[in-house]
């Protein structure tokens, strides 16, 4: 009787695999023709907040084959790139997009804080400082970054270099804080 019981329950869950499967085409179907693609720059800051960064990159990649190379696809590249420790490539993707839009707070913001894990206290502080400037000091975290690189460049000496406890948070779509450890 189980095993009859058994049967019918394995049958049953089989039937409904065989739905919508053609017997001519045994693979899977491709692409829905029909839909709308939802924007590139849209994925890729969601998949910032989701904390995927090299999917990020692919997305900001696919938005710059739409939009061509813009502030904003620089800005996404550079932070993607930040957010995967590749400091360099971060630093070059975001001076391009300040040289696209120098206005953009956010930018400058991260690439402050590129400046600051690459060592470059002074140079961290000036472009903290014009972050704060374009953001008029609405920004929180802004203000706490250029805290932050004033702070370590009044307390910079000559000793020898000590484990720093910080760490990078993101904050909203492409905003990055650099917070103690505790």
């Amino acid at each position: 009787m189980k095993r009859k019981g058994a049967a019918l329950v394995l049958i049953t869950a089989l039937a409904g695999c065989g739905e919508g499967v053609s017997r001519e085409n045994p693979y899977a179907p491709g692409v829905a023709q029909r839909g709308d693609a939802v924007d590139g720059l849209v994925v890729g800051h969601r998949l910032m907040d989701a904390g995927e960064y090299e999917l990020a990159i692919d997305a900001y990649s696919r938005a710059a084959l739409t939009h061509g190379m813009t502030s904003d696809v620089l800005a996404g590249l550079g932070s993607a790139n930040l957010g995967l420790g590749r400091l360099g490539t971060a630093e070059r993707l975001l001076r391009d997009a300040i040289e696209k839009d120098g206005d953009a707070p956010e930018i400058w913001n991260n690439l402050g804080v590129v400046l600051m894990e690459k060592g470059d206290i002074a140079e961290a502080a000036q472009v903290f400082r014009r972050a704060y400037a374009f953001d008029n000091g609405a920004s929180d975290a802004i203000r706490d970054n250029l805290r932050l690189a004033l702070a370590k460049s009044e307390n910079s000496d000559y000793a020898a270099p000590q484990e720093q406890d910080y760490k990078l948070v993101r904050r909203g779509s492409s905003d990055y804080l650099i917070r103690r450890i505790q």
